[in-house]
């Protein structure tokens, strides 16, 4: 299965060698699609370098920072008129494991979409996050469940597989391109 990886950038600068050497080393067909929205810190540039490296990588660049879930949405309508077969949304910031694309593949064979979730056994949250924004993701989470009333555990991840037909069944184009999700 082809899979396309959506990862919105901005100030990844540094993070982004690491994460596509990553990506391309797992034993999976990958492309990669990075949507920068202008970094200041030159992450644009460092994508375009790697593009000129690695073919199965694309960079689309924005005027400027334009929201992540517009982000998202302009990635996944690029990667899917491309042909893509599933797409992965994930961060630069290595807040999203690469290691466990594998698993979320194998799974996406049985689902129409895939969550990694912080909140399950296996899952964590970053060693580096300070304890209030611990806090507020493990309460926003809860709140969100509570007023949603959803069996999920991590309403909030930002780390998901999704099949093609999933993705083409949801209203893209009607959906508002500010916020952070859809």
């Amino acid at each position: 299965m082809q899979i396309a990886v959506v990862i919105p950038t901005y100030n990844e600068a540094e993070n982004l060698p690491k994460l596509v050497s990553a990506l391309f080393a797992l034993p999976l067909d990958l492309q990669v699609l990075i949507v920068d929205d202008n970094s200041p810190d030159g992450t644009g540039r460092v994508a375009d370098g790697l593009a000129e490296r690695d073919s199965r990588l694309r960079v689309y660049h924005r005027s400027g920072k334009l929201g992540l879930r517009s982000a998202y949405l302009e990635g996944f309508r690029l990667v899917l008129d491309q042909g893509a077969e599933a797409v992965l949304q994930m961060d630069a910031d290595f807040s999203h494991d690469p290691a466990k694309i594998p698993e979320m593949a194998r799974a996406l064979e049985a689902c129409d979409a895939v969550l990694g979730s912080r909140y399950v056994p296996g899952g964590s949250v970053d060693d580096y996050w300070p304890l209030w924004r611990k806090g507020l993701s493990a309460f926003g989470n809860a709140y969100a469940r509570t007023i949603l009333g959803l069996p999920l555990r991590d309403i909030t991840t930002g780390f998901r597989l999704w099949r093609r037909g999933t993705l083409l069944g949801m209203p893209l184009g009607r959906i508002q391109s500010n916020g952070y999700v859809f």
